[in-house]
């Protein structure tokens, strides 16, 4: 399937590593342009130095508000076609090992970074009446994670944001959707088997093999396979979804909604 996406500008954050990667890869594959965002400029430079003539990176840490007003710089008067908003995620904890500080410091790395990039990029495609808004966060919203407490909480209230804004813009050819991904074969899955093993005394490897069984299709997701799915959720194609939080989890979602 032709995405229809040559030439079109993306902004990816999150992009050295894991699913912001694998977009990325897939966007360009497909003939798109990106500003590539990350804090690792070593890591955006490898994408930089593959695709020079469709990369742009911009090395920062988004959840400070002067990087934000860099990238509001960078951006500037361009046609943006859309962004994958896309950052780890918080400390795996259960609800009592967490503190006040840890609460304070998931609200600023899971959610507030995230309403003050959309409402600032929220003009730029209003002026073009058209933009593709995705969220990339994580099964948690819909089937709460054992010790992944702040993870939880806060990523559904980025699900509350999303729905909120996605029916004030979609008569604007605005689309904002979520990607719920469950496990994959990322850096982020790490932090998570990592908390399994310490709890239950498990070799990680032991612990891996358990979530894979545990998975209806029996193994975890790739990131090209999240990223095919991401591409058309930022193409053209998609402008009939919005509000909409997608799972990604190899059918790990109980619910009849998963």
């Amino acid at each position: 399937m032709d995405l229809k996406i040559k030439n079109q500008l993306f902004l990816i954050c999150g992009a050295s590593s894991g699913f912001g990667r694998a977009v990325c890869e897939q966007l360009l594959k497909e003939g798109a342009k990106i500003i590539a965002v990350a804090r690792r400029e070593e890591k955006l430079r490898e994408l930089k130095d593959d695709y020079p003539e469709q990369t742009q990176v911009f090395s920062g840490d988004l959840t400070q508000e002067p990087t934000l007003d860099e990238l509001d710089t960078l951006i500037a008067n361009r046609e943006l076609n859309g962004v994958l908003i896309n950052a780890g995620g918080p400390p795996a904890l259960s609800a009592l090992e967490t503190s006040m500080d840890q609460w304070d410091e998931a609200y600023e790395n899971v959610l507030r970074w995230k309403v003050d990039l959309t409402k600032r990029l929220i003009p730029i495609f209003q002026e073009h009446n058209y933009g593709r808004i995705l969220f990339v966060e994580s099964q948690s919203i819909k089937q709460p994670i054992p010790s992944l407490v702040l993870s939880n909480s806060l990523r559904a209230a980025v699900a509350g944001f999303a729905k909120t804004l996605s029916l004030e813009i979609a008569e604007q050819g605005i689309t904002v959707n979520l990607l719920a991904p469950g496990s994959h074969e990322t850096p982020a899955i790490e932090r998570v088997i990592q908390k399994r093993a310490e709890e239950s005394g498990k070799p990680l490897e032991e612990v891996k093999q358990e979530m894979e069984k545990s998975i209806p299709v029996g193994r975890m997701g790739t990131g090209d396979e999240f990223a095919s799915l991401a591409a058309w959720l930022l193409s053209p194609h998609s402008g009939y979804v919005t509000g909409q939080t997608i799972s990604h989890d190899g059918g790990n979602i109980k619910g009849l909604f998963g």
